[in-house]
């Protein structure tokens, strides 16, 4: 008897959600694959390390990976740049040098305000 006529609705609705979860789990390590190349705060060995573990242990090193992955404003505040609701370099000084004119802030204050808001070390 032909194939097709044996098959009932409830076989298509299997492979239907087999195909539905392959494709999400492939689309995840696609994901975490680009998410990990992207990433400017990991060494080339720590990438390579992230990639091994995922690929031989793929749901346990993915899910190692999504749970100790620092957030983007983690990731900006350790290498200094700017992340403060939008403020530059220069509204951030700007700011500091009026608060030292009124007196609520010392010369050592404003200098290290200043220091952070340029980024220097």
């Amino acid at each position: 008897m032909d194939p097709v006529l044996l098959t009932s609705f409830m076989d298509v609705i299997w492979w239907m959600l087999i195909v539905f979860f392959w494709t999400m789990v492939l689309w995840m390590f696609i994901a975490l694959f680009g998410d990990i190349f992207r990433r400017r705060d990991h060494s080339g060995w720590a990438k390579a390390g992230w990639l091994c573990l995922i690929v031989f242990l793929p749901f346990l090193g993915a899910l190692i990976y999504i749970i100790l992955r620092p957030t983007e404003a983690d990731v900006y505040a350790g290498s200094g740049m700017m992340s403060v609701a939008g403020a530059s370099a220069t509204d951030e000084i700007e700011r500091a040098h009026k608060l030292l004119e009124a007196g609520a802030l010392t010369q050592a204050e404003f200098d290290e305000v200043k220091r952070r808001a340029l980024g220097t070390a």
